[in-house]
């Protein structure tokens, strides 16, 4: 496909591929595949070179804190010059180095969540403390900004002659990987994926060592980051030929009922001696059943080279995937060399078409749809940026139960698990990378986004970078010479889909002139209809909105407490939900937009500093409670009839003063009544709300909101008594006994009649028995500095919230609820039951016992 047009960016009939953790796994899970489509499973013999095996490497690792300053505190790391002079010599990567001491857990891991909150406001703006969420971590704390992590691992005799990569899906920040005492390799990025052939450092048949060295003094971002290992580690054996790394692409043209696929591959020849490679093709449904095969020549190749593969195929009558139905199919590319099955790749892709119009906004599938998006960060109560991968679902669904259609990966490479569950789920995504720039690393970060993704059916947008002030103003020039650069290189890799960036300013110079997609971050009133109107052909949509600010519960905005009021609280650059989405949401030339933010995150804890410690910017708080701005989204972005009615009604103390009422409803009408009686009815306007004065006096406010006339909804709001017992309930009362999936537990505090009480503070404390382990804590309060980890939290403004991790023993998880310090008639504590199920496990690296 040719350079993509301004007036038809078009991403004509994609289809694509997600190799995710669900995804990911030994060549084995690709035996039913091969089997349905007639593969030669058989002429993998015992003592060949077996095919592709991917294997989860997260289990069982050693870990301890090292010293960024003082290589006496760093594992002896940097006593002398001489530490890389020669091959083999890093002892402490060595099977038999004394790790006794270290502490043992499992992957993924963010040591900056387990840190105390440090109170220091030096340096300006991104680079002070408050900007990541008062961790410690930086080079002025030397002694929490370094971790060691060590793993011991047997390679079988019969894995001789394989190539073997370790593969990070993402470590934060400057790692060193080291492999039997030889150094291995360096990534000084946190967010994207990288690896390192170890095949010639392993010992097979025996005992090996990996150990990595990372230091997060130095950050990415302006925002919390974490520290460590927080993604996924994977060892990936494969035979000498085999598929390059995100190499299988596949693409789909719509014609009528049928979809055109075009298939591509690159095949590597890493072998001692040249090879004849064919790759054959096979396309399934989400049933299984095989809709299109195709076959790529035989080529010949050379050692140490490699070959692209293509073919052609076609699906009658494809389902489409949509945000409404995302249908997914998978593709099995097979390898052969003189008729042995040597590699295999399973991927998932999904057909659709895409297009930004500039007068009519954007079209899924030939219908207009407005992007409904959030702009979201990577981190999560409890976990910081190491979230366990149910918990990507969980928040995804919390999303998708207020409208949100898209998501936008604020500001950098996403892992692929978030790719995923937008793939599944019906969730569109615009992807971004981290560093704006045509510099070799920021085009390496920007390669490896595009190759890995590519063929995601969710993603739509590719974002080459965020607010770049230099580029954007002094800099122009240069920022017009980097994008177009960045720009092409997308368009290389990937011709499909439109390229943007989220820009905050009038969008006529610097960065903004190569876009094919024109973003802007807020100035709504200012600039995007005197754009449009400047230049009439090109797309425009709100790559950032909104930034309301709010505190979940909380109805008045205290400098003494650090809480917002949730009625109409704002920062000084942004917008209520109200006023962005009325503009985007009825303005055909404009595509939609993203709000920040959909979750609370960590860092820029605004509009208040210390003590705060997170943001609140967020729809949702850090746990995934819904604040009530989440309802006027739900209202106008979904379909079905929608009534909430807020404040709480526990006014004690403000007896006969006047509280505003307010009501987000999508239907006609409105009447509120107070004790029975009618305050009086209003009209919902259209993308608006209703609001009343009330005033108070214990007992009840009830909303009843009318279509046709007809009262089809009510709310209540009821006056609660003193906290007197617990109550606990889970997303999943059943998870898979795999050492990975987890559970959200909701810990509510209720008066004696049952009822939520939505001013109360106390304190829970929380006991596990069974095959499972807490593994976070949290209660969405953006000014709390309790523990995550420990097993006991607050709760705010009556929730709190509690991550259960499964073992891989399946059983009964129960996990008892105590009140800490604090009475009521109710039963001092409450219990629930987890049931883990044995399934069978993904692939993985075994544990060695401990010696």
């Amino acid at each position: 496909m040719s350079r993509i047009s301004r007036r038809n960016l078009i991403a004509s009939g994609l289809a694509f591929s997600s190799a995710s953790l669900i995804e990911r796994s030994a060549f084995a899970r690709t035996a039913s595949m091969l089997q349905a489509a007639g593969g030669d499973l058989s002429s993998v013999t015992a003592g060949s070179v077996a095919p592709r095996e991917e294997l989860l490497f997260d289990f069982g690792w050693k870990f301890k804190l090292g010293n960024a300053t003082d290589p006496a505190k760093d594992m002896g790391f940097g006593l002398g010059q001489s530490d890389f002079a020669k091959t083999g010599d890093f002892k402490i990567a060595k099977a038999g180095y004394d790790d006794s001491s270290w502490r043992t857990l499992d992957l993924p891991h963010d040591w900056a969540v387990e840190l105390p909150f440090e109170h220091d406001d030096a340096g300006q703006g991104d680079a002070s403390l408050r900007s990541h969420g008062y961790k410690p971590l930086g080079r002025r704390y030397p002694e929490t900004s370094v971790g060691w992590y060590r793993r011991e691992f047997e390679v079988p005799a019969s894995d001789a002659g394989r190539r073997i990569w370790v593969e990070f899906d993402g470590a934060f920040r400057d790692s060193l990987v080291f492999v039997n005492g030889c150094f291995a390799g360096r990534n000084n990025n946190g967010y994207s994926p990288f690896r390192f052939d170890l095949t010639d450092f392993l010992a097979y048949g025996a005992k090996n060592c990996i150990v990595v060295r990372v230091d997060a003094s130095f950050g990415d971002g302006w925002f919390y980051e974490g520290a460590g290992i927080y993604r996924h580690v994977w060892l990936t054996k494969m035979d000498p030929v085999h598929l390059g790394k995100w190499e299988t692409v596949v693409r789909s043209d719509l014609h009528g009922n049928a979809a055109a696929l075009t298939l591509s591959t690159i095949v590597q020849n890493e072998g001692t001696q040249p090879a004849n490679a064919t790759v054959s093709w096979n396309i399934v449904d989400s049933k299984g059943a095989t809709v299109a095969t195709a076959e790529s020549p035989t080529q010949p190749l050379s050692v140490n080279g490699s070959g692209t593969y293509k073919a052609t195929a076609r699906i009658g009558n494809p389902a489409l995937w949509s945000v409404d139905q995302p249908n997914l199919y998978s593709a099995l590319a097979t390898i052969k060399v003189g008729g042995k099955t040597v590699d295999a790749e399973r991927v998932t892709f999904g057909v659709r078409t895409a297009l930004f119009d500039p007068d009519k906004g954007f079209f899924l599938n030939g219908k207009s749809l407005k992007i409904q998006g959030t702009c979201n960060h990577q981190d999560h109560a409890g976990v910081g940026a190491a979230l366990p991968d149910a918990l990507q679902s969980f928040r995804m669904s919390v999303l998708r139960e207020m409208g949100c259609n898209a998501v936008r990966t604020s500001h950098n490479v996403p892992t692929p698990e978030w790719v995923t569950a937008c793939d599944r789920m019906g969730v569109m995504m615009m992807c971004e990378t981290r560093q704006m720039s045509s510099n070799a690393e920021g085009m390496e970060q920007l390669d490896l986004m595009v190759k890995r993704y590519r063929n995601s059916p969710s993603i739509i947008i590719w974002s080459i970078g965020n607010e770049e002030w230099q580029l954007q103003s002094q800099l122009s020039e240069q920022g017009a010479r980097i994008a177009a650069s960045m720009v092409q290189r997308c368009h290389e890799l990937d011709p499909t889909r439109v390229v943007s960036a989220a820009v905050n300013g009038d969008n006529e110079k610097g960065v903004s002139i190569p876009l094919d997609l024109v973003g802007f971050n807020y100035n709504t009133k200012s600039f995007p209809a005197v754009f449009h109107k400047k230049y009439p052909k090109r797309p425009i949509f709100g790559s950032e909105t909104s930034s309301a600010i709010s505190t979940r519960g909380e109805y008045t905005s205290d400098r003494l407490r650090n809480t917002v009021n949730s009625y109409d609280g704002v920062v000084n650059w942004g917008e209520t939900p109200e006023a962005w989405w009325k503009f985007y949401g009825s303005n055909d030339w404009e595509a939609g937009g993203f709000a920040w933010t959909g979750f609370d995150y960590r860092g820029e804890p605004t509009p208040y500093g210390w003590p705060s410690i997170n943001s609140q910017f967020g729809i949702v708080d850090m746990c995934g409670f819904p604040k009530d701005y989440f309802y006027y989204y739900k209202a106008w972005w979904r379909k079905e009839p929608s009534l909430h009615v807020f404040p709480h009604w526990d006014w004690h103390g403000r007896e006969g003063d006047e509280i505003p009422v307010w009501v987000y409803s999508n239907l006609d009408e409105v009447e509120l009544f107070v004790n029975g009686k009618s305050l009086g009815n209003q009209k919902v306007p259209h993308l608006g709300h209703v609001e009343w004065k009330a005033r108070y006096e214990p007992g009840v406010i009830e909303a009843r909101g009318s279509k046709d006339g007809k009262v089809i909804l009510t709310e209540k709001r009821e006056t609660t008594g003193s906290p007197n017992s617990i109550r606990v309930t889970a997303d999943r009362t059943e998870l898979d006994a795999d050492g990975e999936d987890v559970s959200l537990l909701k810990v509510e505090v209720l008066d004696a009649s049952g009822r939520l009480v939505p001013t109360a503070d106390n304190k829970v404390s929380f006991k596990i028995s069974g095959p499972g382990k807490i593994i976070g804590v949290g209660n969405g309060d953006p000014n709390c500095q309790e523990s995550d980890k420990e097993p006991k939290r607050s709760v705010f403004n009556g929730l709190a919230q509690v991550i259960v991790q499964s073992s891989k023993t399946p059983g009964e998880i129960r996990v008892q609820a105590t009140k800490d310090g604090w009475g009521g008639a109710g039963p001092k504590s409450t219990e629930i039951v987890i049931r883990t199920k044995s399934v069978n496990v993904r692939p993985s690296v075994p544990v060695m016992s401990q010696s």
